[in-house]
């Protein structure tokens, strides 16, 4: 097992490098200038269409539903661990390049989303598309669109699954002494009963889950921000210093340079919001819309919720405490800053939010792994694919938490290659679809 670690951890670390880091927020910066800043000035619009209905587009769940799936799967311990990770990493500046990542994915969520819906066709389940389709499809490059599927299936074992399960026994075992094989037996037999309903059955769970989940977790921080109020100046302050300028060791933080600052921001931001990943493009497909402009303006929200709320909200929670000067490993951080200022209950709050989020994204990524299968072997492998995940959970539950995080960022960063590449070849697509809708709206 230790060889098998150590070649995933080298892989992952060569695919994670500069390059794929420039690569990533390049596409971004890219497709918001072609844009010309649609994720700022539409954003408002955006949001309104979260919960506009069209009940005779082509599709299978609302703008809303498929929102939700797609936030279900990004929602996870990236909001709760990535974030205290990339502090304990990176230092506060990490924070500021979380945000820029998150603003420039935005522009690169929403083109996920054109391409997704434009490309996409029946099958027999139902709508499927995604960056397999429009890459083979739009691109005219199936071979590559067949890698992206092989990836994504991949992946779905490791951001979608086990890193999530890994997670979850974790933080219950430190908080309630659950052994980690009864998580994750409980957890295998609650994603069973939704994941086998298809699309149609996660997309009522995750319309019901998410929003009370994330309304519950930013209300627990706004409660614990508002009896923190005079050090929110201070925090935001460690911020905006420390994304240019390096930051000294002091207690038990061992203080960290720029380039920590950029690579572990940039990198754990990411792992967060998924923007150029191509994952949540397989759920906007699914929606019901006859044009793919008005998905992919509701797909954007999520990088935006994501990123610039939730990951923020934690940030703020963990520098207005004191935990994180103080050694406190990444996988307690954010429940001991809680802590600080809520006593048990914000542990066990922090505990709870982090299984939901987990649980969450499993059934979120188990409708990403079983697309990508679909377009790999057809219809008839899905039972198979929905088999192994769910026993997937259980081997996750109790393996190295380090091989799990190793294994997710690597298939991530090769999901993101080919998807990128399709993204920057049919960029004038997005640019011209763009323009059309705006100017059927004037």
């Amino acid at each position: 097992m230790n060889t098998a670690e150590t070649i995933v951890a080298t892989l992952s670390g060569w695919v994670w490098g500069a390059p794929m880091l420039i690569l990533l927020v390049g596409t971004g910066v890219y497709l918001t200038i072609i844009l010309k800043g649609l994720q700022f000035r539409a954003l408002p619009m955006a949001l309104r269409m979260i919960f506009e209905k069209e009940l005779h587009g082509k599709g299978d769940i609302s703008h809303f539903a498929a929102l939700m799936t797609a936030l279900a799967a990004t929602v996870g311990i990236g909001n709760i661990v990535g974030v205290a990770t990339a502090i304990t990493l990176g230092g506060p500046g990490a924070v500021f390049w979380m945000w820029m990542t998150g603003l420039v994915g935005m522009a690169t969520k929403y083109s996920e989303a054109v391409l997704a819906v434009k490309y996409r066709e029946q099958g027999p389940h139902g709508m499927r598309g995604g960056p397999m389709y429009y890459i083979a499809k739009g691109a005219g490059m199936p071979w590559l669109g067949t890698l992206f599927a092989i990836f994504t299936a991949c992946a779905a074992f490791g951001i979608g699954n086990m890193t999530q399960a890994n997670a979850s026994a974790t933080i219950l075992s430190s908080t309630f002494g659950i052994e980690p094989w009864v998580t994750g037996v409980a957890l295998m037999l609650l994603t069973a009963l939704v994941i086998i309903g298809g699309i149609k059955s996660i997309g009522r769970f995750t319309s019901f889950l998410v929003p009370f989940m994330i309304v519950a977790y930013i209300g627990t921080a706004l409660v614990v921000l508002a009896i923190n109020a005079e050090k929110i100046p201070g925090a935001f302050g460690l911020i905006f210093n420390h994304a240019f300028a390096p930051i000294a060791a002091t207690g038990g933080f061992a203080g960290a340079a720029v380039a920590a600052a950029i690579r572990f921001g940039v990198a754990r931001g990411v792992f967060s919001n998924e923007s150029g990943l191509g994952s949540a493009p397989i759920a906007a497909a699914a929606a019901r819309t006859n044009d793919p402009v008005k998905q992919a303006l509701v797909s954007m929200t999520q990088t935006f919720i994501d990123t610039l709320i939730i990951c923020t909200m934690t940030a703020l929670v963990i520098l207005t405490a004191d935990s994180w000067l103080q050694g406190v490993g990444a996988g307690q951080l954010t429940s001991a800053s809680m802590g600080e200022t809520l006593g048990a209950t914000g542990e066990i709050i922090v505990a709870l939010a982090t299984v939901l989020f987990a649980y969450s994204t499993l059934i979120g990524w188990s409708y990403y792994g079983e697309k990508a299968v679909e377009y790999l072997m057809g219809p008839r492998a899905i039972r198979i694919f929905r088999l192994f995940f769910i026993a997937a959970v259980v081997v996750g539950a109790m393996v190295s938490l380090q091989f799990v995080w190793d294994f997710s960022d690597l298939m991530n960063g090769m999901m993101a290659i080919p998807n990128l590449i399709g993204l920057l070849l049919l960029s004038r697509i997005v640019k011209s679809e763009t323009e059309r809708y705006f100017s059927e709206l004037k």
